[in-house]
């Protein structure tokens, strides 16, 4: 599983890869409408059925070395705070590596998505994974947009992905 970042620590994260007995725990992330639908999950109705339809399509991307988001664990009180990851994506008939993030509500506005980010583009830097990197953000998620700035990306674009638009933001590897 070549692009998960398991067993990866920050200052005060620890990642580790998604698990049936953590559903209860991420359920909690689509009770809210507007977070359901920055993440694209409004096409899903209840909090049950996006929380399955999210688990099926991480464990997928496992399974396929696809890449995937982490579970982030707060070191200090041993919670599950969010996740985190390098996702594959075919963007424009290319390549790309994207930087995912997603962090429960209680826990954001901590720093903790950008740690989280900063990990995961250091580590696929390191590993040469690519020599680009990529968040997909919906426009009006200022938030997201803020997180991807602080992590060295700059906006590249405007694209329809998946019938939605969505802000693309990048950075490249120094060389």
């Amino acid at each position: 599983m070549k692009f998960l970042l398991s067993n990866q620590e920050t200052e005060r994260l620890r990642f580790r890869q998604l698990q049936p007995a953590d559903f209860t725990v991420w359920l909690e992330l689509f009770r809210d409408d507007e977070t359901s639908k920055l993440l694209g999950m409004q096409d899903f109705q209840t909090p049950e059925e996006r929380c399955k339809k999210w688990f099926e399509w991480t464990f997928h991307r496992y399974e396929n070395n696809l890449g995937g988001q982490n579970v982030l664990i707060c070191k200090e009180t041993n919670l599950l705070i969010g996740q985190c990851g390098l996702l594959v994506r075919e963007v424009d008939h290319k390549f790309e590596l994207e930087i995912a993030y997603s962090i429960l509500p209680e826990f954001r506005q901590k720093g903790f998505a950008y740690e989280s980010a900063r990990k995961c583009k250091e580590f696929a830097f390191e590993n040469n994974f690519h020599h680009r990197l990529i968040s997909m953000i919906y426009p009006e998620n200022e938030n997201s947009k803020k997180v991807a700035l602080k992590n060295g990306m700059t906006f590249n674009k405007k694209l329809i992905y998946n019938n939605k638009e969505m802000d693309i933001f990048a950075v490249t590897k120094e060389i």
